[in-house]
């Protein structure tokens, strides 16, 4: 017997002409991942991606672990390959499942048959397995209706495949599919969020975080670091441009009015990574805001926001509230991270009154009281390049 993964396709199925081109990307992304893991052999078939490692000394587990994490996987299952005879599937069901079985108290067998030159029907297949099964667990009830487990035979053109248990992939479509688009990532709770779930949507991530030394310090960049290591997970790898940001900041403190802080740095960062996009070839700008969630996430502060870039900008978390966001990034494991206590540049300078209505033209007479060009190009200059 030899374990392999099934990988069952999600709305990848729906994509007509263009299906072959997103199972194709996946197919890349599933090898380009298990890379790190072993050798794997990853076959595509009647709608169903074959996952095989090549060697005993391949951790099946820790194949299991990254094909959970890649998106355009509806779901997966670990599954026992065994030759198209009926007494060897009949046999090795049993030996397989032996350790499931003596944790459940009743069953039943699904078959289903690719393979139509298979000298049995589902039915048949169904029966005579379980059968089989219930002579050699007497202790395990047949239950149609409502089992415990499900065991599932599955005739396919290269082996037959049996396993009990089907698994929640991440669902999505494949990254790299959706086109590039950069994060403007922080430290806290909201923005991972954001990039995990662009990325959900295919998009694969440029991550632009903004430091401002000696108001903020290593550790709160070694911290975002950690975030865009668990959103790679999913991701897949992420280029970080760590933009000086300080210089700016204290114009901003020093020339312009306390209750346009906030709405001046924000479009001061958009459109400092809105050039950084360009030149990595994204396509758009994906934040991490929640409409009313603080004063610069008003419908008129996103608006005045907007206006300093033109790049669409993606707000996935726009309609949720805090507790969706938080479980969101307690799935992923962003959420402990996100907590400790190193402050990003947003908290640098927060004036005490910020405006919630801004008018657009009052920001921007503020605004041009600095002489920001030659300093977005100093910052952009001297960014800080990380592979994640």
């Amino acid at each position: 017997m030899k374990e392999v993964i099934l990988i069952k396709l999600g709305e990848i199925v729906l994509k007509g002409l263009n299906r072959k081109n997103f199972e194709d990307r996946l197919i890349k992304n599933i090898k380009h991942r298990l890379h790190f893991v072993g050798p794997c052999k990853v076959k595509n078939a009647q709608s169903t991606i074959t996952v095989t490692p090549l060697f005993d000394d391949v951790d099946i587990d820790e194949v299991e672990n990254c094909i959970s994490r890649i998106f355009g996987i509806a779901a997966f299952s670990r599954v026992c390959a065994v030759g198209k005879d009926l007494e060897v599937i009949k046999t090795s069901a049993a030996e397989y499942l032996a350790d499931h079985f003596s944790r459940i108290k009743s069953f039943k067998v699904e078959a289903k048959r690719s393979d139509k030159s298979f000298p049995y029907t589902s039915p048949e297949i169904a029966r005579e397995v379980g059968g089989f099964l219930a002579d050699t667990f007497p202790e395990v009830a047949v239950d149609v209706h409502d089992p415990d487990a499900v065991v599932t035979v599955e005739i396919r053109d290269a082996a037959a495949y049996i396993h009990s248990e089907v698994k929640r992939g991440a669902g999505g479509i494949p990254v790299g599919t959706g086109g590039k688009a950069a994060v403007l990532i922080s430290g806290g709770i909201d923005s991972p969020v954001a990039a995990y779930m662009m990325s959900k949507r295919g998009i694969e991530l440029t991550a632009v975080h903004f430091a401002s030394p000696p108001y903020t310090s290593e550790r709160a960049e070694e911290k975002v670091a950690q975030l865009l290591k668990k959103v790679s997970a999913y991701s897949g790898m992420i280029t970080m441009y760590t933009v000086p940001f300080t210089k700016l900041q204290e114009e901003i403190r020093d020339k312009c009015h306390e209750e346009y802080f906030t709405i001046i740095m924000r479009r001061f960062m958009m459109a400092i990574a809105e050039r950084i996009a360009a030149d990595n070839d994204c396509q758009a700008l994906i934040t991490g805001e929640s409409l009313g969630q603080v004063a610069s996430q008003t419908i008129g502060a996103i608006a005045c926001t907007d206006e300093a870039c033109n790049m669409p900008v993606f707000r996935p978390l726009i309609g949720m509230d805090k507790e969706e966001i938080i479980s969101i990034s307690r799935k992923i494991d962003t959420f402990d991270i996100s907590i400790q206590p190193y402050e990003d540049c947003c908290t640098v300078f927060t004036p005490k009154h910020p405006r919630t209505r801004p008018v657009l033209k009052n920001v921007k007479a503020e605004q041009n009281k600095i002489d920001f060009e030659p300093l977005f190009r100093e910052a952009i200059e001297n960014v800080k390049i990380t592979e994640i």
